[in-house]
Parts: structure tokens; sequence; C-alpha cells
């Protein structure tokens, strides 16, 4: 029999964008418990500030909210009213943060700064400096792997563009307190909550203009646009930043796969809301948690149905394979044989299911020349399998895995999208190949001790 193994499917339903602290509300409000927030945040090395979580409502929809309150005033570099900071700044740190605005709100930006333990630190961060940070930390090793990859993403982004080494790279907004404080608090609830699959709807950016220190930027921010390479996103039908750079370094790191919402039991549903009031839409994140069936256990009963042939070409023998798999046979082949009178000939079989041995048996008798068949029992052992995305220099590649248990015992890209993507881009097919399996195994390492 048909055995599914039930999984936890997170499906960012981003109608209204993203930003790391609509998330962090979002999974709230799916039911990840504030201590376990509270309590992880306390292990950070990192003072002056306080996290308030309250709710706010848009079109009559209730969400929650998240604040990051930095030396006691309210500190919201939030989606929508937010101008972008997360680029390099090589000048000196004692320039004036009176950032132009034309947003409904107020935001003080004289960050203090007890940055760092002891309160000896600066607003601006480098990404190696967020990376001790994160070491000194008593977060678990997944929690500091995922808050890691995210700041990565970004960290990258920020380095191409101003061609600067990774670890030169340093940081306003997504080094200062409310953006750490995101990340990780994303990176513990997505601990928390353990999901086997996560996947987006295409997202959200925007369009138009907005204003920072050094003049006005293009919506969306460069650096979220270069985090979004290779996935899929939408104009969002606002003039307003849709997704900013913290929100789409969660999605990318995050969602193997983009598309509408997966089938399965709906399990809870979260709202993270964001700052401004969107006149077509809630202006809130939704998190979907799905009881979906990722991993399939294929049935170990089958049959298997075949016959001799000895006047069938071979034209026509690719295409009653094709046909017996579109009957619902799960594997078809052709075995080399010797008949009678000294006659070299193949053994068709086809591998099916009861359910499907009718409809295979029919088509093996109407689509070859035999004028008989035989069929009998068999027992198989079959791996789980899973589908994963991952993105390389030439699009989104599709990479099968293999499982024992949750062990990965086997993982390789899907041969056709490769081929797609290697005659787009006009390179030989064994490149996209080597390509979407390092940026696999960059994304998914094994245990240690534990091979592929």
């Amino acid at each position: 029999m048909r055995s599914l193994e039930q999984g936890r499917h997170l499906y960012l339903d981003c109608f209204a964008g993203i930003a790391g602290d609509m998330f962090l509300g979002a999974a709230l409000d799916l039911g990840v418990p504030e201590e376990v927030i509270r309590g992880g945040l306390a292990g950070l090395p990192l003072s002056g500030y306080e996290l308030v979580v309250g709710r706010r409502q848009h079109l009559g929809i209730s969400g929650c909210d998240v604040q990051v309150r930095v030396g006691g005033g309210r500190h919201e570099h939030r989606r929508h009213d937010e101008h972008p900071h997360e680029h390099p700044h090589e000048h000196p740190h004692e320039h004036p943060h009176e950032h132009p605005h034309e947003h409904p709100h107020e935001h003080p930006h004289e960050h203090p700064h007890e940055l760092q333990p002891g309160g000896g630190g600066h607003a601006h961060r480098s990404y190696r400096e967020i990376r001790t940070l994160l070491a000194a930390s008593s977060l678990s090793s997944p929690v500091k792997a995922l808050a890691e990859r995210i700041f990565e993403r970004v960290g990258r982004a920020e380095a191409k563009m101003h061609e600067l080494p990774l670890d030169e790279v340093t940081f306003h907004e997504v080094g200062a307190i409310d953006s750490i404080v995101d990340i990780v608090g994303a990176a513990l609830a997505v601990d928390y909550l353990r999901p086997s699959r996560v996947s987006s709807r295409a997202v959200p950016v925007g369009r138009g203009f907005t204003r920072c220190a050094h003049g006005r930027l293009p919506v969306p921010s460069p650096a979220a646009l270069e985090i979004l390479r290779g996935l899929p996103i939408a104009d969002g039908g606002a003039e307003l930043e849709l997704c900013t750079p913290t929100g789409a370094a969660i999605v990318a790191t995050l969602a193997e796969s983009f598309g509408g919402i997966p089938s399965g039991r709906l399990a809870g549903v979260g709202y993270g809301a964001g700052d401004a009031s969107l006149p077509d839409r809630p202006n809130h994140l939704r998190l979907l948690l799905i009881d979906d069936q990722v991993r399939e256990a294929a049935e170990t009963e089958m049959l298997v149905v075949e016959a001799n042939l000895d006047d069938m070409t071979p034209e026509w023998s690719a295409y009653v394979a094709e046909r017996l798999f579109a009957a619902g046979a799960v594997d078809v082949w052709y075995t080399s044989i010797m008949m009678k009178k000294g006659r070299p000939g193949l053994t068709l079989s086809a591998l099916c299911a009861g359910g499907q041995l009718a409809a295979v048996e029919q088509t093996l008798l109407t689509e070859s020349t035999t004028i008989g068949l035989r069929r009998y029992p068999v027992s198989r052992q079959t791996l789980a399998r899973r589908s994963r995305t991952v993105s390389t220099a030439y699009g989104v590649i599709e990479v099968k895995e293999a499982l024992e248990g949750d062990r990965v015992v086997n993982a390789a890209p899907e041969f056709e999208v490769c081929r797609q993507a290697a005659a787009a881009h006009g390179v030989p097919l064994k490149e996209v190949y080597a390509a979407a399996l390092a940026a696999y195994r960059g994304v998914y390492p094994p245990p240690r001790g534990a091979g592929r």
C-alpha cells in the first residue's frame, strides 16, 4: 500500500510584500511563542533595545505588529515608509543622520552607541563583525547558521554592487540593532516551526523612487534586486517599496520553490503588519502552515506486465513505451532476447500498480504487435523523494532528492530543466548540471560525517 509521510509546508503569501519585521510578526501570529523569540534574542551579546509586540489593523484585518525601540525611542526601518540603508559606508561615521523623509511617521536616527557589549559600538557594522556577534551568542547552531546565511545574502549583494570583498562590506540598517533582531528572530521562528518545506508566491517589489541621505534611489532597491536575482518577482502594483533587502534575503534563503498556495490541510495562518496603509489591499505578510505530504513512499507491491516481440520496429518501440507511461506504468524497459528459429527479439516490460493494471495491459495489447502477454507480482523497495530548487547563473534549477528517513542519500539536478537552461544560455549541459549541484551543496550541505 502507498504510505504518505506528512510534513509541514510553510508558505509565504507576500501579497503586500515582505520586510523583516513583517515576517517576525507573522510568525508570532502563526503561533511561535513570544518567549521563544525573546529568549533566543537574550542570547545575543546585544543591548540597548526593546522589542515591542502589539497589534495593528489594515482594512479590518488584524496582524501582529513588531517594533524595535532603540535607546528608548521608536526605531522602525519598515518597508513602504523606509528608505534603504543597506549600502556600504566608506566615509566617516560622524556624519549627520537627518535623513530626508516623506513619511507620515517619525523615527529618530540618533542611534545609541551601545550596539556592542560594553556600549562601545557604532551604528555601522561590517559583515565580519556580524559573524563574530553571532558566533559569540548562545544561539543554537541551526539558528546561528540560518541567521548568518540571511546576512550573507545581503552582504554578497552589497559586495557585488560596490566591488568590495565580502568581509569589508559595512552596513547601516542591516547592521543596526533592529535588523539584527529581525533576522535572528526570523531564524528562531523557523527553527521553532521546523517546516519540511518552504515556498512563496512571486515576490512583489513595488516601483517608483525613495529618498535616502545620498539622494533618490529607484524602487525596488538595487540591493533587493541583486538578492532576488534568479527568483520570480512581480511589480506589485504600488508606487512604494514592497520588498526590503532584509525581506528579500529572508525569502531567497528560505523559499525552495515559488508558485501558488500548495495543497494540503491548513494548520495555521499568521499575519504580520506593515507600517503604511495600502489603498487596495491589507498591508500584511501572511504565513500559511500547511500539513502536506511532501515525502511519498511508493507502493511496495507491484505487477510486471510483459510480452516478447520479434516483429516491431525500433520507432514503434519508443512510441509504445511513451504510451505505457501515459497509461500509468511507473517504469518501462526493453530486454534483448533470442526467440524461436534464432530470431533476435525484445521483451517489453512495464511495472505498474494494481490500479493501473487494466490500462497498461490494454495499451500493450493495442499499441504493440504482441498477441498475448503475461503478468506476475513483484515487491520493491524505494526511497522517498523530494524536490528542491536552487538559484544558479542559468536560472532556477530543480534538484531531486532521495531520502532514507530524514537522511538525503542522493541528489541530482532535473535533466530536462538543465537541458532547457543549457539551450537558453548557449552553454554545455554539463556546466549547468555542475552549477546546480554546486548551488545545491552550498544551500543544503550534508551533515558532518554523512555523504550524499
